[in-house]
């Protein structure tokens, strides 16, 4: 019996990474089980006490795509992790799962093949000259011509579901700023004169403005050795409002990040 997951890496040109994976019958059926007795635990069939029902008569009881979907959560963690240390590649988002080849998980025969694409990116590299300072525009008064110039001077690729996820994070936040206002979103459109397809266009624009300077400034702060301090990141909390003993380790580490971006920005425009 091969219980091992086969995988394949395919890297495409809009950045993207596929890898598809082959899931054999012996792992199907062995997860299957260790998800049915999951589902003992809790289940309330008539005639049992809960917890106590024969595991063929919770399957019954189960929908096949509940118990599909069990199943794939339990492979697919272990079976992407495995597969990044074995392409060696580094993903910079936790991939889009896609189902192209799954057969009934309630009659799973012993040549039963799953196959599953997994979507994600990499990060593309930033390569930054040493006279970078040198060639870029400035204006005193207007800190976004240095930007723009940092932009067009270092022109990054960035992946498409990485600017994809960005415009979608944009879109929601729109929708929920428009629902506040009651109002709809094609009498939102009308009121700013475009359409969907043209706002969509705006935000990917922006997407890859924005995607491109984080990278960009996190690797010249990274390259010139510039540091945040837990301090500045306290004097960076207390001008939010917030209690600084009640922002979280992860919310730090966002705010050591931004603290950083601003510094290498600073670096740049001296």
């Amino acid at each position: 019996m091969n219980s091992k997951i086969k995988s394949e890496l395919k890297k495409q040109e809009n950045g993207n990474v596929e890898v598809s994976y082959t899931i054999p019958a012996d792992l199907i059926i062995k997860t299957k089980d260790d998800v049915l007795q999951e589902f003992v635990k809790d289940a309330i069939i008539a005639g049992f006490r809960k917890g106590k029902a024969p595991i063929a008569k919770v399957e019954e009881a189960v929908s096949e795509e509940k118990l599909t979907e069990h199943i794939l959560n339990h492979i697919l963690p272990t079976a992407f992790t495995d597969s990044v240390e074995e392409h060696k590649f580094k993903p910079a988002m936790y991939p889009k799962f896609e189902a192209y080849k799954i057969t009934s998980s309630k009659n799973v025969a012993k040549d039963t093949e799953w196959q599953i694409k997994a979507i994600t990116c990499e990060l593309p590299e930033v390569i930054i000259a040493k006279d970078i300072k040198k060639k870029l525009k400035k204006d005193p008064k207007d800190q976004n011509v240095l930007v723009k110039s940092l932009i067009e001077t270092i022109d990054l690729k960035i992946p498409k579901l990485l600017i994809e996820e960005e415009v979608n994070g944009r879109l929601a936040q729109v929708l929920d700023r428009i629902e506040k206002l009651g109002l709809t979103l094609d009498g939102y459109l009308k009121s700013v004169g475009k359409d969907v397809v043209k706002l969509r266009a705006e935000y990917e624009v922006q997407a890859k403005e924005a995607i491109s300077l984080e990278l960009i400034l996190s690797k010249i702060a990274e390259q010139e050795k510039i540091e945040a301090s837990e301090t500045e990141i306290d004097d960076f909390i207390n001008t939010t409002g917030e209690d600084v003993s009640k922002v979280g380790t992860e919310q730090r580490g966002v705010l050591k990040r931004v603290i950083l971006r601003r510094k290498a920005l600073e670096f740049l425009s001296k």
